[in-house]
């Protein structure tokens, strides 16, 4: 067989020679071809688990994702492919995407439309839904993306588009920015994803076995199934699967009872009926989907732990987040991996054998990674970093939780510390055009970059996209990660890092709870989540443990003891990536709610 004439079947994956093939078919503009009629028929037939989301990270060239949750919404997408999970997902189409950042010489953010044209990337379908809007019937079309693997298996995602003719010029512009305008604009918005996502569906003839809802702003879908399956309650929780993303009571989306009757119409259901699932004082889109969900997550341990406390008495399990993990290993960790670790781009548990890779050979693949991000970082910001120093990575959404300026708090004692080693470090997010203490963040660091521009080289990249986060986490040494517990319900851009053999430095929140072995997987920063410590005390000790762990424990390590280092390395992509991947993830799914 030659390789370049061979297909894969999407369902059942079966290697074809393309001119000896007898059964395909087109979907969305694109052939696919079959071993036989009944994976043919299959393809079509078959339910499917409809996964909605707000936002989804396919590529960065579609900015249809503004952090974690659309990332993490893009490696479902592509492990449930890599695994021929039969999936159709539904988001918004985000024609001006979330933001464009750029960053003036004092640290201000500036924000721009991060527009992007349909057209050149996906095909517009000619199906056309209508959702009840403020009393106007709003057409809703699709665009169809198509993710294929490698392995044969599609993941179609409907982007979801108001922008028609016919609509009012203010409707066409619900689905322009993603976590745009006010209140009334996302409540409008979430009616377009749930009610939309699910009469677009039906639309086009899709089968569903489940709708998977990816947090909270998806769940009015669940009041349309209400209405689909006359208001039977156990047929809607027996269709639904919800995973909330969320350890904070006041970050749930809530909308007042007037604004819903005022938008979605009063006819759409009896207000006693929202009040029942939503909520007595507001509609609750969490408690929405916790009420008419079979199954119900959270996405860490710790996660779940604080969910069943906000919301007594809801039977919440826990699947912890993964990353896919072909898509965050580095080029260079990919070589390395496929030459000593065959078969592990769709079976990540195989990641568990890298003390097979030579040490010399795992450094080799990191400074190589390390050299691409810093050529990367000159070509940005013109500042020449050195590959033989220490280099601390932090990039995230630039918001008051995620402390992204608690390494400066003691500014001579970081001195000090650089004094028994050089450190580096790169930063790099986006702050919401509407979050002032996020902006000032953004703007401290540059403060702070420029009192300490003579003894440490501190970067802030602007434009934070997915193939700058790929270069960071696989390229500095130290990923380093501070929210305030317990808001990071789970964080994933540590477990990138990890598939890079690069240590994580990190609070005990999240994921770092469960992936923390300490001194052998990485290092933790301040107390346990079980000791009950005060806000002050639990300040000092994290403090203590970022300043003093860095100068004691990192440092020594990185510049004195680099087999301890390497044999860490080893250890995080061992003891760490191995776990911690969406593949995993997407088979406890499969097994714990879709096959229900």
């Amino acid at each position: 067989m030659s390789e370049s004439r061979i297909v894969r079947d999407p369902v059942c994956g079966m290697p074809l020679e393309l001119d000896k093939v007898r059964f395909k078919a087109e979907f969305g503009g694109k052939v696919y071809y079959f071993c036989s009629e009944y994976c043919k028929r299959r393809f079509f037939e078959r339910p499917k688990i409809a996964y909605f989301s707000m936002e989804i990270g396919i590529k960065s060239e579609i900015p249809t994702y503004s952090g974690g949750l659309g990332v993490l919404a893009g490696d479902t997408i592509r492990s449930s492919a890599d695994l021929r999970i039969p999936m159709i997902a539904v988001t918004l189409v985000s024609r001006k995407g979330y933001l464009k950042q750029r960053i003036m010489e004092d640290g201000e953010q500036l924000e721009y439309p991060d527009e992007w044209d349909p057209s050149e990337y996906i095909i517009c379908l000619p199906q056309m839904v209508e959702v009840p809007i403020e009393g106007r019937r709003v057409k809703v079309r699709a665009w169809l993306y198509e993710y294929q693997s490698v392995t044969g298996g599609v993941v179609p995602i409907l982007f979801l588009d108001t922008d028609v003719d016919g609509n009012s010029p203010e409707d066409r512009c619900i689905t322009d920015y993603l976590y745009g305008g006010d209140e009334r604009y996302r409540l409008k918005q979430e009616i377009v994803l749930g009610i939309g996502g699910v009469r677009m569906l039906e639309a086009l003839n899709i089968k569903v076995a489940k709708y998977h809802m990816n947090e909270g702003h998806s769940s009015l879908l669940t009041l349309e199934l209400l209405r689909k399956n006359g208001m039977n309650q156990d047929e809607v929780k027996n269709l639904c699967i919800f995973t909330t993303h969320t350890p904070v009571e006041a970050a749930f989306d809530k909308f007042p009872y007037k604004l819903i009757q005022e938008v979605l119409g009063e006819d759409f259901l009896p207000l006693e009926t929202l009040k029942k699932y939503g909520g007595q004082e507001w509609l609750n889109m969490t408690l929405l989907a916790l009420n008419l969900s079979k199954y119900t997550n959270g996405v860490t341990k710790a996660h779940m732990e604080y969910s069943r406390k906000l919301f007594p008495g809801h039977h919440i399990m826990a699947i912890t987040n993964g990353v896919h993990s072909y898509t965050w290993t580095s080029p260079f960790f990919r070589k390395l991996f496929d030459k000593y670790i065959p078969g592990w781009a769709n079976e990540p548990e195989l990641l568990v054998r890298v003390g097979v890779i030579p040490d010399d050979e795992l450094w080799e693949a990191h400074m190589k990674a390390k050299k691409h991000l810093l050529e990367f970082v000159h070509e940005r910001v013109e500042v020449t970093m050195d590959s033989e120093i220490l280099t601390i990575g932090f990039a995230r959404r630039a918001t008051a939780y995620k402390r992204a300026t608690l390494i400066f708090s003691d500014l001579n004692r970081l001195r000090e510390v650089n004094r028994t080693g050089k450190i580096q470090m790169i930063f790099a997010g986006k702050a919401h055009p509407k979050d002032i203490p996020g902006k000032m963040i953004i703007k401290d660091i540059y403060k702070y970059a420029k009192m300490l521009k003579d003894e440490i080289r501190i970067v802030y990249l602007e434009n934070y996209s997915m193939d700058m986060a790929a270069k960071l986490t696989s390229g500095v040494d130290v990923w380093l990660n501070t929210p305030l517990p317990p808001l990071e319900a789970s964080g994933t851009s540590g477990m990138k890092a990890a598939h890079n053999g690069v240590l994580n430095f990190s609070v005990l929140d999240g994921w770092w709870v469960e992936g923390c072995i300490e001194g052998v997987t990485g290092w933790a920063i301040g107390p346990h989540p079980d000791e009950i410590v005060s806000g002050d005390e639990r300040r000092r000790r994290e403090l203590r443990d970022l300043y003093n762990k860095l100068e004691y424990l990192i440092i020594p390590t990185f510049y004195e003891r680099r087999d301890k280092w390497i044999d860490m390395m080893s250890n995080a992509i061992g003891k760490v990536a191995y776990y911690f991947n969406s593949h995993r993830m997407m088979q406890r799914y499969a097994t714990e709610a879709y096959l229900l």
